[in-house]
């Protein structure tokens, strides 16, 4: 692995994980030191922090039709 957050691969696909804390602690260092140096993948990873807190907050009836 690189040391330059930079040179990592993007991490989109493991921002779900990510906010829900689901990552293996190595996989989590990586996205966290992706994420201090990518701002494009730092501004999906708020989008998707942002869905998962509203998400958070429906109730069952909420899904109801």
């Amino acid at each position: 692995m690189s040391a330059d957050p930079g040179d990592d691969p993007h991490v989109r696909p493991l921002l779900g994980a990510y906010v829900l804390d689901a990552l293996d602690p190595e996989e989590t260092c990586r996205v966290a030191r992706h994420l201090r140096g990518c701002d494009g993948c730092t501004r999906d990873y708020v989008e998707v922090a942002e869905a998962s807190a509203l998400l958070a907050l429906l109730q069952a009836e909420d899904l109801r039709e």
